[in-house]
């Protein structure tokens, strides 16, 4: 097996725990870059993307993404969409980034606009 880097492990780490956590229920998917944050709602068993969102939308664009406060605006416009879209209840994936900052950010707003995770 070839050497994982740190980020690699994390990753691997965090999907097993979801897959074993939460079967049948979609996942907030995170990705952040140095300028910009992005975030869906996967459902895994159909493969489909039912909901997303990222500091380069529209409504959400003008300011950077690398702010805790518009990471929190994408969280916040991805858990309306869900919403919409019926989806309520998911399992938090954050990748191999590290629940701090920007990410928990998202996840804070994500569950103040009502998704259940």
């Amino acid at each position: 097996m070839a050497h994982l880097s740190l980020f690699d492990r994390r990753r691997r780490r965090v999907r097993t725990s979801l897959r074993a956590r939460g079967p049948g229920k979609p996942r907030l998917s995170v990705h952040r870059s140095g300028r910009h944050i992005y975030a869906q709602v996967i459902d895994d068993a159909a493969g489909k993307t039912v909901a997303a969102a990222s500091s380069l939308d529209k409504d959400l664009k003008g300011k950077t993404g690398a702010t805790k406060d518009s990471a929190a605006a994408v969280g916040k416009a991805l858990a309306e969409r869900a919403k919409k879209a019926g989806v309520s209840q998911v399992v938090f994936d954050r990748g191999g980034f590290l629940f701090h900052g920007r990410v928990k950010a998202l996840a804070d707003a994500a569950r103040e606009g009502g998704l259940e995770f």
